[in-house]
């Protein structure tokens, strides 16, 4: 096997909460992960040479800030092969949306490669690999959906039923970083006592920030919301998604966007599509 075109799916957030914050500065959190039926997708080819050749240009990402190629040079370091690897990144996932495309990147190149090269870690190995490329990518490496604690690493696996969701993309790309470092943030949440959830159960504690900030997330709030009594932001925005019924209503909820707002109808996913991959 020579290549490999393979997803990397979006993720929600259906609750965020931040518990605390370490000494070292990193906020402790509680998340429920889904991954969607919506992402990029991702082309790899091995080369003899131990390169890793980032294929496709991607404005506002430095190569050398590219996750996806990040990852090649992690597990090509961990695993001492001699292979290297031609990366082709389609990018639908929106920068600053909160939807985790750069960690679904990381993780199927990691899983990708993983078979690719031959080099045969296991999906704990691979996962201690990833967690220093990003909170968010072991996520991306199990199969299901996940309870996410500490700083986004420690995941229970839950089981949750598929649901159409529709999302919303406002005209602005959110720094994390910026987000949990506003004085204003709530970061004491108590933790869920039982990992058994209602739909619309608790929030997304960087919501109220980031919708302070940037006005266009607010409005996506309140339009989304005239459609279904659950719409929140995911992640650390802009993004702001809503689940229903039928994907009927979804499509109707994604016509009613403001103008300039773009968006996407998807499906939750019980299973990732690379979890037979590790």
């Amino acid at each position: 096997m020579r290549s490999l075109t393979v997803p990397a799916p979006a993720k929600l957030n259906l609750f965020l909460h931040v518990t605390g914050r370490r000494p070292d500065g990193y906020h402790t959190l509680e998340s429920l992960f889904v991954a969607l039926d919506f992402g990029d997708t991702l082309t790899l080819g091995v080369r003899a040479d131990g390169v890793i050749v980032r294929c496709s240009d991607h404005p506002g990402i430095p190569a050398a800030d590219d996750l996806a190629v990040r990852a090649a040079q992690a597990l090509r370091e961990a695993t001492g092969t001699p292979l290297g690897a031609d990366i082709d990144v389609v990018k639908r996932i929106p920068l600053g949306g909160g939807l985790g495309g750069g960690s679904s990147d990381a993780a199927s190149v990691l899983l990708a490669l993983n078979r690719l090269w031959g080099t045969g870690l296991a999906r704990d190995a691979l996962s201690r690999i990833g967690v220093r490329l990003g909170a968010d990518v072991p996520f991306f490496l199990g199969g299901t959906p996940a309870i996410a604690r500490g700083v986004g690493e420690r995941l229970t696996p839950v089981t949750l039923p598929s649901l159409w969701v529709t999302v919303w993309i406002p005209p602005v790309a959110v720094s994390t970083a910026s987000v949990f470092a506003a004085a204003e943030l709530t970061r004491n949440t108590a933790s869920a006592k039982m990992e058994v959830f209602s739909e619309g159960y608790g929030r997304n504690d960087l919501q109220p920030v980031a919708s302070a900030r940037h006005p266009d997330i607010a409005v996506a709030l309140q339009g989304l919301a005239k459609h279904a009594p659950h719409a929140r932001m995911t992640g650390s925005g802009a993004c702001v998604f809503a689940p229903f019924g039928s994907v009927r209503q979804a499509r109707a909820a994604l016509a009613a966007r403001p103008p300039g707002f773009d968006g996407f109808v998807a499906r939750t996913l019980t299973r990732h599509p690379l979890a037979g991959f590790a």
